[in-house]
């Protein structure tokens, strides 16, 4: 699927959306199903196999690989949730999709007998044209409580709100919900799924669904990035192989050396993402418990390889001369969709690097700060 997403970059762009052939086309694959708890369709691998295909999928199209991570997780998400839940969103098949808006900052939920009233505005929905439900979240009990709302496509609105300068492509438009009621068994806390609330494991017998949600969100944000930046070595090799002879590309150290360190930059980042997934579905597995220094660690960690991506692409968009600014050329692509990915609060360093250090030395951690 790489070269055909490649092929579709540009259009991908221009739509502000994915295509519905791509749509199409992941769907029909099977891929997204990764996601999916084994009852509803899943294929029996965990979210490391899903990771693998967003990296893979990204070095075509950064918006479409980063659209398919998310609505890959997003079905694993949804094994947390209460069960009849489960039941009502994979009613209309395996492959149903929903986008999320998961800053709480614009929207409020109010208690009320059975359920809430919902009401409010969520930002950066990507994928939400092709998803038939959204979840979004409003402020629950405690200093870090939020509470995730699931809502069917009748429940809301889409707002076209995406003109962006990278990562064009998602469509991340603004959810708008007004006075509607959704009752409790579509709400989660992500605090306590997989840490307390053992709802996923004991449905599905996955061992990531024995990890704390919050060990495992922000990784299907992180390797999209890995596949951008992959993306952009594969372009510059590409164009620069066989351009040998006095004068040519190929034959230009200081290019060697640039592609060299981008390259290292980018297997580090894989690296780093493989290790700690593994790591933490290693740990599930043996029922051990997670300790407030890994999860700070595992925050900096998806911070720093993203750092890693933006500096490689960067380095490599720096070397491409002057063609590389013009919209046909795909390194430009790559260089605005590494720094439009890298914005994620999720993926921004000062915060994570902060948390970590407070940790290591005994402080107490930051607060989980919302997804946006």
């Amino acid at each position: 699927m790489v070269p055909v997403l490649k092929e579709r970059a540009a259009r991908t762009e221009q739509l502000r959306q994915i295509p519905p052939e791509t749509v199409k086309d992941l769907i029909g694959s099977g891929l997204i199903r990764i996601g999916n708890p084994s009852r509803y369709g899943g294929l029996g691998v965990d979210l490391d196999t899903a990771h693998a295909v967003a990296w893979e999928l990204s070095r075509g199209c950064g918006s479409t690989g980063w659209c398919y991570s998310l609505w890959t997780v997003h079905n694993w998400w949804l094994g947390h949730f209460p069960e009849r839940a489960q039941e009502e969103f994979f009613a209309t098949g395996p492959d149903t999709l929903f986008s999320s808006g998961l800053n709480p900052a614009r929207g409020k939920g109010e208690p009320v007998e059975g359920g809430f009233r919902v009401s409010g505005r969520w930002s950066f929905s990507s994928g939400c044209d092709a998803a038939s439900w959204a979840m979004v979240a409003i402020p629950g009990a405690g200093p870090d409580g939020l509470i995730w709302l699931l809502l069917p496509r009748s429940d809301y609105e889409i707002v076209d709100t995406w003109f962006a300068a990278g990562m064009r492509g998602t469509g991340s438009k603004d959810i708008v919900v007004t006075d509607v009621f959704v009752p409790a068994h579509r709400a989660l806390d992500p605090n306590r799924a997989g840490d307390g609330d053992w709802t996923g494991w004991e449905l599905h017998r996955r061992p990531s669904y024995r990890a704390p949600l919050r060990c495992l969100t922000g990784w299907d944000l992180a390797a999209p990035l890995i596949g951008i930046a992959q993306g952009a070595v594969d372009e510059l090799t590409s164009r620069l192989r066989g351009t040998t002879g006095a004068g040519r590309s190929a034959e230009s150290v200081p290019l060697q050396m640039r592609l060299a360190e981008a390259s290292a930059e980018v297997d580090a980042a894989r690296t780093i993402h493989q290790q700690d997934i593994r790591e933490i579905i290693d740990k599930a597995g043996r029922g051990e418990a997670f300790t407030e220094l890994d999860r700070a660690r595992y925050r900096r960690d998806k911070a720093f390889l993203s750092r890693l991506c933006v500096q490689a692409v960067n380095r490599l968009f720096e070397a491409s001369g002057a063609g590389a600014v013009l919209e046909s050329d795909a390194i430009q692509r790559f260089h605005r969709d590494a720094h439009g990915a890298s914005h994620h609060i999720a993926l921004v360093w000062d915060v994570a690097a902060e948390n970590f250090g407070r940790v290591a030395l005994g402080l107490a951690p930051l607060p989980v700060t919302p997804r946006r």
